[in-house]
This record gives structure tokens, sequence and C-alpha cells, in this order.
């Protein structure tokens, strides 16, 4: 069985986690150093501490309404907010709760988790899960009004390492040095 760990790039007051998004949304968060009208403050958003997790999901920025990578420093305490009153997106018996208890929790809460396989920088999976969090509802205008410490958009980062990896160069020197985090 896989193990779940959370790496980051973190700091005594935050932790970084990535998002991709449209040139439009991008511009607009990168200019007010939060989301604004562009972003849909409606639905669910998914913010992930894993770089190379967020890679595989946006394609290296190559996807649709995903080519723009932002590195978002969010408070700490807000992190671990998040993590600790997150309710797992999928029923599992272990658990220790109904099905239905679990559906009265997902139905409640504004916060999600999913663990998915960690990825290597070709996209494939390692033997750990990495965190994912979802966030809709009151957390995400939390999220945007008041967690945000800092946007940087790494796009061009990003690109430099698809083509450098693409041309068979070791990239793993290059990116963000993750360590594991404790809540």
């Amino acid at each position: 069985m896989q193990k779940n760990e959370i790496r980051a790039v973190y700091t005594q007051e935050s932790i970084r986690v990535y998002q991709a998004y449209s040139h439009e949304i991008a511009d607009e968060a990168l200019r007010l150093g939060t989301f604004g009208n562009k972003f849909s403050m409606d639905r669910m958003t998914w913010i992930k501490p894993s770089f190379l997790w967020m890679m595989y999901r946006c394609g290296w920025g190559t996807k649709d309404n995903q080519e723009r990578i932002l590195a978002i420093d969010i408070k700490r305490s807000a992190f671990d907010y998040i993590v600790q009153n997150a309710v797992i997106s999928s029923y599992k018996e272990e658990l220790g709760m109904s099905h239905s208890q679990w559906k009265e929790q997902v139905h409640n809460s504004d916060i999600r988790c999913q663990w998915d396989p960690e990825r290597d920088i070709f996209g494939n999976p390692l033997e750990y899960r990495s965190i994912q969090l979802g966030l809709r509802g009151q957390a995400v205008h939390s999220y945007v009004n008041d967690w945000i410490l800092k946007m940087e958009d790494i796009t061009g980062y990003v690109k430099e390492l698809y083509e450098k990896r693409n041309a068979g160069v070791d990239i793993t020197d290059l990116l963000p040095q993750e360590k594991i985090y404790s809540l």
C-alpha cells in the first residue's frame, strides 16, 4: 500500500501551492495579488503543494486553460487548517464511519482532500501519494481574501524545465526543493 506524504516548499510562515489557469485569470490574479472577477468563487478550486503532481495535472502548462502556472504562497496556519478540516473525496470503509455519514460530511464541508500517486518528471507514478486540496464556499473566500501571501508566475521556468526534460537533460536538481511537511 502506498503511503501518503505532503511534500512542499515552505518556511516558518508560508507553504507554496500550485495552480494552473488561463492567461486571463492568471494576468488578473498577478495584477491584483489575489484572484479577481475572472476567477469563479462558485466552484471548487484545487491547490497542490507538489510541483511534479501539478506538472502532471496541467501537462507542464500545455493543456487548454492551464497554460499559466502560478506558485502561490499561503499562510502555514491556513494550510494546516485546510488539511485538518478536509473531508476525503472518496469513501473507504477504513474511515470508520458509514457511507451515509461520510456523504453528510462531504455535503457539509467546504474542503476536500484527495491523495493521488506522486509523479516523476515523466509523469510516471511513484511509491507515495501526494495531497491535493479542494476549496469551495467559505474556504475559497478565505483563500482568496485572507490566506494568500504572494503569487508568482512560474510559467517561463516550467517551459524551460519541460524543454530541457524533452531534450534528455536530467532536470532533477532544477526542481523546487520540496521537503516532507508535517502538521
